[in-house]
């Protein structure tokens, strides 16, 4: 900290009070008997103001501007405008030692020797207090509502606004250290009021409201006439005896001086939020000054310490903006911090500090090593093991114990100094000097290393993270990049105030200058963004930048610098920038670049910062067939193309690289199916046909199936066609599509025919079926239509379709309620138990609903029925005797079984009547024919006709073996009943009872299991068993 005089006058008389109005445009000063008002940005006198007759010890200003006050020997207070008018007086009893403007009602205290008074604009009157002793000073809380009265006892009482006494503090001192100047802490960020006292008895104190000490006295060693804070309360100012204004911390800790005067300091005050300081003395003279507080700082990568308050230190992380807060209780002079190390420099010692632990984001520091000593430099620099003091030409190494190890003696003022790293207790330093000269030095070797000189002087320095390179700004803002090897000087940039290589990259810098940062990548331009301050590190995308006071880490995106790696392919040199900080956007351009340029690691590592898995799936496939053999970079930059949507240009590549089918396959694909008809030409048909083809299918994905069919139809996919045109019920579509079809082109058609018949179009359906050959399929479709008649006639063509057309005709009969018709087609069809359940179930009803005629015939029917379904099982014919014969004389002539000697011509007469038929055999013929009527009457049941009864003569019955013939005798007046069996050697049996006729075997079978006729169930004696 540094006081400038801005500006000095001189008055006649003592300088007892001073008051800044509140916007800092006007200082008042109490001079003699008179005020005198100075414009403080030149120290010119306003004017003079004459109203008081005595000497004026007091004055203040109200806090809105619009008055202020004076007090005076003479015992009167007058109340001033802010035009410099007098509008009001007052008087005490006793000459006025001070007054005071309550900061939030403007209520004004006048105090005098012997008591006090509280005016208002309010209110007519003064109300005056008495007080026990002289009032020297007085002081308003920051809310208004209690003000502190410093008196010559060395008592202080705190009074509410109605001026009752609320706290009275007495203090040791007594009347032998009379209060000379007290003030509240003007601040809004303390927790409890604080108000200081300055006494005669050398002291500077603190109490809380309530009247508690805080801490212990300040010893000041002169007598204090003013004391007073700056506007935050940051501060304190106090003046006195010592002819000179010191500056305090809040807490009392002296920090300097401000000015050297050469009579007492009775006044001083603070002009409101700033740093200018007004003075007033013994012998009248009025100083202006401006308090320079210098930054003290000190930054090593990302870790920043820097002075607040004066005394203490804050050491922040730029990146997590972590900060812990080193409370001293001196004067901060000089920070140095370095990887785990910290050193503070106070006036009468240098604490080192260092980290608890290792850990990057550790922010608590405990004191490592103290230096008890003074010590005069210009620049501190920390290392592991040693402190390095800077002061001019001289550099001198210390061990945290204090021990001088080493020192070096340059030919120039040194102006720079950086550690840039190396191991514990060998670490290096870079050193710039005024003549242009940079040096090396290792704190472990006594002699420099000359890197370079240059004609002008260093004023900022960084090396690159490799140690290759050298950045120098010099005293004419030009910022100059040397090779640390070869000396020569690679480019310079101008308007530079401060430079720094960025740690993680080594072709990377950052300088700052004229309001802008500039950022240069390798040789490529320069690339300028505006920031107002200094860059003093680059680390990654982060620069650290002052700006006045304050360092703040600015997030930089890489992409002006990625960029111009890009445009020179330097894909590698691209990718590193983008580690260090860009867009997503820029690291999907990177990506796409690299892709492009077939770079694949590259592009893979960019795809994957922006998780784009589609990219990464095709780079990991062109490097699977990279694997393979596969090394053709036209194909592979044709994949890419696609991939990016540059579908023509992937084309041409494909084309080039002979690969045309998979641009066809591409477009598509893509459903661009112009474009590939475009690049086929008149290329192979095979290919336009599966083009075509899959037109149609993304035609009917999309829903436009008509198209989709003319498509199909093109291409020669007739079953797809017609399942669309079948599905949307186009019938005349499927005639046209079955028409075109060759007849052997079965299974479109059948599916044709499929459709037709769904579609409820059954002639065309016949049509299809007629075409295709397939009268099965035509016969089912004439059943299922109810067709009969075409049935009918099919099956009439083609006898192998009877059961096919007969039975779902009699089903069909049946179920619309036609029985007889039913029951005969069933018999037609040869489902002789369905004809006779038919027949069951109608006979059934006929009796139950008492229509006997029908029942009758129904029954008759289903005799004959069963008649002939027994007759065909038995293998038996039925034959009747001739008129004349009884059955005696039949069964007699059969018994005779007259052998039969020769042949005989049988003749046969056939004799007609109204009602029957019958064949009648000739017994005057001589000679009887091999072929006997039971023949004749099986070639009638195989030809169709209808039931002819046989009736044999004697002869007949004569010539029959016994063993063949099987006679019913029922009891009269029924008529026996004869059958002979056609198959000899099939034996059969007889019932004797119910004379119902069975297999032999069967009815063995059954008598064993039941004892019984199956039939009649009449038990059977064992004995005649």
């Amino acid at each position: 900290m540094r006081a400038a005089l801005t500006w000095r006058d001189k008055a006649e008389q003592c300088i007892y009070d001073l008051a800044f109005k509140p916007d800092g445009t006007q200082l008042i000063i109490a001079a003699g008997n008179r005020l005198l008002v100075y414009d403080t940005s030149d120290g010119t006198l306003i004017q003079p103001l004459k109203g008081h007759k005595d000497t004026v010890y007091c004055v203040a200003y109200a806090k809105d501007g619009k008055r202020f006050a004076s007090g005076s020997a003479d015992k009167s207070v007058i109340i001033w405008t802010s035009k410099l008018e007098g509008i009001l007086k007052y008087t005490h009893n006793d000459s006025i030692q001070c007054v005071s403007y309550n900061p939030l009602t403007h209520q004004l205290a006048s105090c005098s020797s012997s008591d006090f008074g509280l005016w208002s604009p309010e209110q007519k009157s003064v109300s005056k207090h008495k007080t026990s002793s002289k009032i020297t000073c007085c002081s308003w809380t920051n809310d208004g509502q209690y003000l502190a009265l410093g008196m010559f006892n060395g008592i202080v009482s705190i009074r509410n606004k109605n001026g009752e006494e609320k706290v009275k503090i007495e203090r040791t001192g007594g009347a032998s250290s009379p209060i000379w100047s007290i003030c509240w802490n003007p601040s809004r960020d303390e927790r409890n009021d604080v108000l200081a006292v300055a006494d005669w008895g050398q002291k500077l104190s603190f109490y809380q409201l309530s009247g508690k000490q805080i801490g212990k006295d300040r010893m000041l060693n002169f007598d204090p006439c003013c004391v007073s804070y700056f506007t935050k309360g940051e501060y304190i100012l106090l003046g006195g005896s010592d002819k000179q204004v010191s500056l305090f911390t809040k807490d009392g800790v002296r920090l300097g001086s401000i000015g050297e005067q050469s009579s007492w300091v009775w006044t001083c005050k603070v002009k409101p939020d700033s740093n200018y300081v007004a003075v007033g003395c013994q012998d009248g003279t009025i100083s202006f000054y401006q308090l320079i507080f210098s930054t003290v700082h000190g930054l090593y990568k990302d870790r920043y310490a820097y002075r607040d308050s004066m005394t203490d230190v804050i050491v922040q992380h730029l990146i997590t903006e972590q900060k812990v807060r080193i409370k001293g209780r001196e004067l901060v002079k000089k920070i140095a911090i370095y990887k785990n190390r910290l050193a503070i420099q106070m006036p009468e010692k240098i604490l080192i500090y260092e980290l608890y632990s290792d850990d990057s984001s550790d922010m608590y520091y405990r004191v490592k090593e103290k230096i008890v000593k003074k010590f005069e430099c210009n620049l501190l620099v920390v290392c592991s093991d040693h402190i390095i003091l800077c002061q001019e030409k001289r550099l001198q190494c210390l061990s945290f114990s204090g021990i001088k190890e080493r020192e070096w003696l340059m030919e120039s003022l040194i102006r720079y100094i950086k550690v840039i790293g190396g191991p514990p207790g060998r670490e290096g330093l870079l050193v710039g000097l005024k003549n242009g000269q940079i040096l090396k030095i290792f704190v472990d070797n006594v002699f420099a290393i000359v890197l370079l000189k240059q004609s002008t002087a260093v004023r900022c320095l960084d090396m690159s993270a490799s140690r290759n390179k050298l950045a120098v700004v010099d005293e004419n803002d030009t910022c100059l990049v040397y090779d640390i090897h070869t000396k020569e000087l690679l480019f310079q940039e101008p308007n530079a105030n401060s430079v720094a290589w960025n740690t993680q990259c080594e072709d990377m810098l950052c300088f700052s200058g004229g309001g802008y940062l500039n950022i240069k990548a390798s040789n490529f331009p320069v690339h300028q963004q505006k920031l107002q301050g200094f860059v003093v590190g680059y680390n990654g995308s982060k620069i650290f930048c002052l700006h006045v006071f304050s360092m703040s880490a600015v997030e930089v995106p890489q992409s002006a610098p990625m960029y111009q790696y890009l445009e020179r392919k330097m894909f590698k040199e691209a990718y590193q920038i983008a580690c260090l900080g860009v867009t997503d956007t820029d690291w999907k351009e990177l990506a796409m670049e690299a892709l492009e340029g077939l770079e694949f690691e590259t592009a893979k590592k960019a795809f994957t910062r922006v998780r784009d898995l589609r990219y990464l799936e095709l780079i990991s496939s062109i490097e699977e067939r990279k694997k393979h053999g596969e090394n053709n970079n036209e194909l592979f930059l044709a994949d890419v193309y696609a991939y990016q949507g540059k579908f023509h240009e992937a084309a041409k590549l494909y084309k080039k690289s002979g690969h045309e089918n998979l641009a066809l396959d591409m477009y598509s694909d893509l459903r661009m199916f112009d474009y590939a008809k475009d690049f086929l030409g008149s290329g192979d048909p095979k290919d336009t046909k599966m083009l075509i083809k899959k037109q149609a299918d993304w035609a009917k994905n999309i829903n436009e199936p008509k198209a989709a069919v003319e498509m199909y139809l093109s291409a020669g996919e007739h079953m797809k066609a017609i399942e669309i045109s079948g599905d949307h019920g186009w019938v005349d579509m499927l005639i046209e599509i079955a028409r075109k079809l060759d007849k052997a082109e079965r299974e479109p058609l059948s599916k044709c025919a499929f459709y037709f018949k769904k579609l409820d179009n059954p002639g065309y359906a016949a049509e299809t079926y007629m075409k295709v050959g397939d009268l099965k399929a035509l016969v089912h479709l004439h059943v299922e239509t109810h067709r009969w008649e075409e049935a009918f006639a099919l099956s009439e063509k083609h006898p192998e379709f009877k059961d096919d057309v007969y039975v779902p005709y009699a089903q069909w009969l049946a179920e619309n309620d036609r029985f007889e018709e039913a029951q005969k087609a069933f018999h037609k069809a040869g489902r002789q138990s369905e004809a006779v359940r038919v027949l069951e179930q109608l006979t059934h009803n006929a009796v139950v609903e008492s229509r006997f005629n029908d029942a009758a015939y129904y029954y008759w029917m289903l005799s004959m029925q069963c008649l002939d379904i027994a007759q065909e099982v038995l293998h038996l014919i039925e034959f009747y005797l001739e008129d004349g014969i009884t059955d005696e004389e039949a069964v007699a002539l059969i018994d005779l079984e007259a052998p039969r000697l020769n042949k005989r011509e049988n003749k046969w007469q056939e004799m007609m009547s109204d009602h029957s038929q019958s064949l009648r055999l000739d017994d005057n013929t001589d000679i009887i024919e091999d072929d006997d009527p039971f023949t004749a009457k099986l070639s009638f049941e195989q030809g169709g006709s209808e039931f002819v009864p046989v009736i044999v003569n004697r002869a007949v019955l004569q010539s029959m073996s016994r063993r063949d013939v099987l006679i019913k005798r029922w009891p009269k007046p029924l008529r026996w009943q004869y059958y002979r069996s056609l198959l000899p050697d099939a034996s059969i049996t007889m019932c004797p009872s119910c004379f119902q006729m069975f297999h032999t075997e069967d009815y063995e079978l059954l008598v064993l299991q039941h004892n019984c006729c199956p039939f009649c169930r009449r038990r059977i004696d064992e004995s005649n068993q």
